[in-house]
C-alpha cells in the first residue's frame, strides 16, 4: 500500500514519524511533497522519508492521499493534483473542512476526514474521524493503523467533529496558556523559572493520570482536594467569581463556531 502525504509540516511529519518508528506500512511505501523547502528538509530529517516538491510522480501510484496542509490552501492543494488511481481513500487532517468539500475537490467519497491533536507527536494523541459516504470499513481499518500507534482514536459522526476541534484539536493551546499562566504566577510569587515550570507541568499531568487510572471524576477529584477553608477553596473561589467555566464555554464555542466557517 502506496501512502502520500500532500504537505510536509508538524502534523504530517509527526503522523509519518509513527507509521515509521512503529513500522505500520514498509519504509519505501511512504512519500511526501511539499512546497516549501524547509518543510520538506525538515520532514526528511525527521522521518527519513523523501519529500518532493511536486506530487506529479508519485500522486498516481497512491493507494492512500493524507491531505496535511493549512485549511486555506486545501482546495489549490487538491485540485492539483494529477490523475489519481481509482479507489484511492483520501484521509484529511485539514481543520474545518468538511466531507462534502473534499468529496467535490477529489470526485470521490472515499474520504476519511480526521481530527488530531498535536500531542501525537508524542505518542499521546487524541484523534477523532468520520468516513465519507464511499468509505468503508477497510478505510476506517486503514485509519485506525495510521492513527492508533500516536493516541487514541474515536470513530464518529461527522457532525460532532466541529466540537471536536474545539475540545481537542485547539486543546493543547489551551493547556499551554494555563501552564504559562501558572508559571508566571509562580514567578510572581518568588519561585525561580525553571522550578515554576516545572511544577506547573507535572501538576498537570498527574491531575490528568489520576483521570486517567479513573481514580474519580474530574469534580469528584476537585472535591478531594479542597479542604473547606483551605488554600486550594480560597484559589477555586477566585475561579468562580471569574466565572471560568462559562470562559472555558464561550472559548470553545468560539474554536467550534470558527470551524464551521473554515468549510463553508
Amino acid at each position: 500500500m502506496n501512502i502520500l502525504f500532500i504537505g510536509a509540516g508538524k502534523m504530517a511529519t509527526a503522523l509519518a514519524s509513527g507509521l515509521v518508528r512503529n513500522k505500520v506500512f514498509p519504509f519505501d511505501n511512504i512519500a511526501a511533497c511539499d512546497i516549501s523547502a524547509a518543510a520538506r528538509e525538515s520532514f526528511s530529517a525527521a522521518t527519513g522519508l523523501p519529500c518532493q516538491d511536486n506530487p506529479a510522480a508519485l500522486a498516481g501510484a497512491a493507494d492512500v492521499i493524507i491531505l496535511a496542509v493549512k485549511p486555506q490552501v486545501a482546495e489549490a492543494a487538491a485540485q492539483a493534483l494529477p490523475p489519481r488511481k481509482e479507489g484511492v481513500i483520501v484521509i484529511s487532517i485539514c481543520a474545518g473542512i468538511n466531507i462534502r468539500k473534499l468529496r467535490s475537490w477529489f470526485g470521490t467519497g472515499r474520504i476519511v476526514r480526521v481530527m488530531p491533536n498535536t500531542p501525537l507527536m508524542v505518542g499521546k494523541g487524541a484523534s477523532c474521524y468520520a468516513l465519507g459516504s464511499g468509505a468503508d470499513e477497510a478505510a476506517a481499518k486503514i485509519a485506525d493503523q495510521i492513527l492508533s500507534p500516536l493516541g487514541k482514536v474515536w470513530r464518529v459522526a461527522e457532525d460532532w467533529l466541529d466540537a471536536v476541534t474545539a475540545i481537542s484539536g485547539s486543546g493543547p493551546a489551551y493547556m499551554f496558556e494555563f501552564i504559562e499562566a501558572l508559571r508566571l504566577a509562580g514567578i510572581k510569587l518568588g519561585l525561580p523559572p525553571d522550578l515554576s515550570l516545572e511544577l506547573a507541568i507535572q501538576t498537570m499531568r498527574g491531575a490528568a493520570e489520576m483521570l486517567e487510572q479513573k481514580l474519580g471524576s474530574p469534580e469528584e477529584l476537585r472535591i478531594a482536594v479542597t479542604s473547606p477553608g483551605g488554600t486550594t477553596a480560597a484559589a477555586l473561589a477566585v475561579l468562580e467569581q471569574a466565572d471560568f467555566r462559562q470562559t472555558v464555554l464561550d472559548m470553545t464555542q468560539a474554536a467550534r463556531d470558527r470551524s464551521v466557517e473554515l468549510g463553508r
